[in-house]
């Protein structure tokens, strides 16, 4: 079995080693560590929690011991996707380059530029930074990087997740061509694989496990879960949570939860306190110095959970962390292998659960599909509390059938005012054209034609509600003419005008030559309207 002392190491740096209580390196470690101090490219590919900030940070003290660095021109350059995981590499350095004279500067988001410029001037062997920091430095003037010896890109396709492939690209462009360069990521995606095409010459490649595997001894679970109504599902999603973690009892002696929105990570802290557990939140838009102190709490002891958007889900070394809770699926399939390597650590023993709602189930499955295995699924620890399975099978039926019982209604009493007769004015349930009118009159006697007015005025007269059509036959006898005319004389000329004025596209009544109107009243012929007159427009064909 290899040992740190087979690696050709620094005598400084296996001492401060020793003192950490290492001995034998990790695959990932001794596979990199070698290539690295023989100056070659090294291109490191393995799942998070096996050790890869050792595999850069060793060789680097090894290969820095001898020479000194100028004002303003680092010796070598670490690039961190978070503020985290640059101050985690910065506190590896301190342990392992104790015994030597290197200096460093850690440029992070949230800390006062005049302190880091203090440091730059004074000159610095290793510069630890976040992308966007190490570019404004440089963009005032206050950087060169033409003196970069060895270039490290840490967690790289957390850059491409954050977006700060073109600030990579862009920094490689102001380092010298003949930098040795060590490139660390726990995945291989095709923008990844194209920059280390570009800018690493011949690199050695260690790959010490398939690609996005999770660790086998992390025990994983899944929660189904679906909630009574679309509007509850976030406060019920939190009880489950909160059951999910007192079923696992005292085996869970902390957690670090994640969450996908950084509104959810302080809506989740705050219940939890509410309800007596001991959480604090962590994202990024939170102060530096809270998130300094959630972590270090979390970290000595003091806080047992830990609720987190993704800032955290990548490079965090706490080694103790019992449990880890998905309060959402990742968006990418990717970040589920990241989340849960922050417990089962340095072979230790871990639980992973998850919660998952109908509309991340696509989510989900890119999730098994990404880990090539099925992750068993968990029983409600709320057991027969599940309003939303009772309520499912009729939500089917009302989506299969498309009906609900609020359009039943309307519809039902649309037909009624449709269908219902009027047994005082058959005409206007037959001729809808003088309903739609609002004539004043409440019944019209039918007249067929001109014919059927001329008929005498004893024939028998006819009754208009055994008349199945208005086109009556010309025998059909009329009533006589007295009675229609007093039918049709309105009681009040001004309700009349009301009336007429509202008929159908709103045409005015002294319009005669409209032949096509409503009006029920012609100008000209007196205070009413002749019974042919009006048979003439009960008989126009309908539209």
């Amino acid at each position: 079995m290899i040992k740190f002392s087979d690696l050709s190491l620094n005598p400084k740096v296996l001492k401060a080693i020793e003192e950490a209580g290492y001995d034998t390196p990790t695959p990932i470690q001794a596979g990199a560590i070698p290539p690295a101090l023989a100056g070659r490219d090294v291109l490191g590919i393995a799942q998070t929690g096996t050790g890869k900030t050792a595999s850069f940070t060793l060789p680097m003290i090894t290969m820095l011991a001898r020479g000194r660095a100028r004002a303003r021109m680092p010796r070598s350059l670490v690039l961190c996707p978070t503020r985290e995981l640059a101050a985690q590499v910065a506190e590896n350095f301190e342990t392992y380059a104790k015994y030597t004279k290197l200096t460093k500067a850690l440029l992070i988001g949230g800390v006062s530029f005049k302190e880091q410029d203090k440091l730059i001037d004074k000159g610095v062997d290793v510069l630890i930074a976040t992308p966007g920091r190490l570019l404004d430095h440089h963009e005032r003037g206050k950087l060169i990087l033409t003196d970069v010896k060895v270039m490290v890109v840490d967690e790289a396709d957390r850059m491409l997740d954050m977006g700060f492939i073109p600030d990579i690209e862009r920094i490689f462009g102001l380092t010298p061509f003949t930098r040795q360069t060590l490139f660390f990521s726990a995945t291989m995606a095709p923008e990844i694989e194209r920059i280390t095409n570009t800018f690493l010459s011949n690199p050695e490649r260690i790959e010490m496990a398939r690609q996005a595997t999770t660790s086998e001894t992390i025990e994983q679970g899944v929660l189904m879960f679906k909630a009574s109504r679309k509007d509850r599902e976030a406060t019920e999603k939190r009880k489950v949570l909160r059951a999910l973690i007192d079923a696992e009892g005292d085996k869970c002696t902390n957690a670090i939860i994640f969450c996908n929105r950084k509104m959810d990570v302080d809506a989740v802290a705050k219940s939890l306190k509410k309800y007596g557990y001991d959480a604090a939140p962590i994202h990024g838009d939170l102060d530096q110095s809270q998130r300094t102190k959630t972590l270090d709490g979390f970290r000595a002891g003091d806080l047992k959970f830990l609720i987190a958007s993704d800032v955290a889900a990548r490079g965090l070394d706490v080694p103790s962390v019992s449990h880890v809770f998905n309060f959402d699926v990742p968006s990418h399939a990717e970040d589920y292998v990241h989340r849960i390597g922050r417990t089962g650590r340095a072979g230790r023993d871990g639980k992973a659960i998850m919660i998952c709602v109908p509309r991340d189930e696509k989510n989900f499955e890119d999730v098994e599909r990404l880990v090539q295995k099925e992750i068993p699924r968990l029983e409600n620890p709320l057991g027969g509390d599940k309003p939303a399975e009772a309520k499912a099978p009729a939500a089917k039926s009302d989506a299969k059938t498309g009906t609900s019982d609020k359009p039943k209604r309307s519809r039902s009493r649309s037909r009624k005012t449709d269908d219902a007769p009027k047994a005082e004015d058959t005409v206007a349930t037959e001729a809808p054209v003088l309903e739609e009118a609002k004539a004043p009159r409440k019944s019209t006697p039918p007249k067929a034609n001109s014919r059927a007015m001329e008929a005498p005025k004893d024939a028998p007269q006819s009754e208009p509600k055994q008349e199945p059509e208005l086109n009556v036959a010309p025998e059909a006898k009329s009533e006589p003419k007295q009675e229609a005319t007093t039918a049709d004389v309105p009681k009040d000329s001004d309700n009349n005008d009301r009336r007429t004025s509202r008929s159908r596209g709103g045409r005015n009544n002294n319009n005669n030559n409209d032949r096509g109107g409503n009006n029920n009243k012609v100008v000209g012929l007196g205070d009413h309207t002749p019974t042919f007159i009006e048979l003439s427009f009960a008989d126009r064909p309908k539209d």
